[in-house]
């Protein structure tokens, strides 16, 4: 019995003492808790803190320095109020000069071709061929006309259809090339700072096209004039044929 009280009294004691002790080491964890709470927050605040302030001085240094210098906003916006003031110039008018009637013909045949000539679209380029030869008049018969007669008209009308059907493409393309200069004013007006080399890419790419249909045109006359002098040159060699056979002709007289 001496035993069994003796360790019933050590296990109450034991009991007792663990009772005691762990408030202790609880308040001892919320107590570490707490001071590594307050070290990470110093270290933030004081090591990390001043790196982080460091870099936002450097972004705002920089980012005050593409609005100062860079791209100044205040001039960049004076710019853009400028184009709007000249759009809003320049717009109605460029409008009322292309709404211009310009048709001059008044007969049916001639004001048809006028038309078609004039409709500013590549798809009307089939029907330019009949409504020329109701105009010009289609080419004679093989009993109407010389063999040279009707080669020098077959190759006049040739190279006139293809010009007058390049300069329909051509003026397509003139509007294309104004709509395209419209888009970048409008762009002009309302891009953000630093794209205007991506606005400037886009007009040099315009400006290669209409340089392209430019060299079109030129060939165009070129074709024309060469036409042309080539036509002089076969009425010359005709007036030719016929002076040596007239002369022919009379030396046959006169020597009988």
């Amino acid at each position: 019995m001496t035993k069994r009280s003796s360790a019933k009294r050590t296990l109450a004691l034991g009991l007792i003492s663990l009772m005691v002790l762990m408030p202790l080491a609880a308040n001892a964890g919320v107590a570490d808790i707490i001071t590594l709470l307050t070290t990470i927050t110093s270290t933030l605040q004081n090591s990390i803190g001043q790196v982080l302030g460091g870099i936002q001085t450097i972004n705002t240094t920089a980012r005050n320095f593409e609005q100062q210098v860079v791209w100044p906003v205040t001039l960049i916006n004076q710019t853009k109020a400028e184009v709007a003031q000249v759009r809003s110039q320049f717009t109605s008018l460029a409008g009322q000069i292309q709404s211009i009637p310009t048709n001059s013909a008044s007969l049916v045949n001639p004001k048809q071709l006028e038309t078609l000539l004039r409709s500013q679209q590549s798809g009307s380029l089939g029907q330019i061929s009949g409504s020329y030869t109701q105009v010009y008049q289609a080419l004679p018969q093989a009993n109407q006309a010389t063999a040279t007669q009707r080669n020098l008209m077959d190759v006049d009308d040739a190279l006139a259809l293809g010009a007058l059907k390049t300069t329909t493409i051509s003026d397509q393309a003139s509007q294309r090339m104004l709509n395209v200069a419209d888009g970048l004013e409008q762009q002009a007006a309302v891009s953000a700072p630093g794209s205007a080399s991506i606005l400037t890419a886009q007009a040099q790419a315009a400006n290669l096209q209409n340089q392209a249909m430019l060299q079109r045109m030129l060939a165009a006359e070129l074709r024309q004039e060469a036409a042309h002098l080539a036509h002089s040159n076969a009425l010359r060699k005709q007036s030719a044929d016929a002076n040596r056979t007239l002369r022919n002709n009379l030396q046959q007289i006169l020597s009988r």
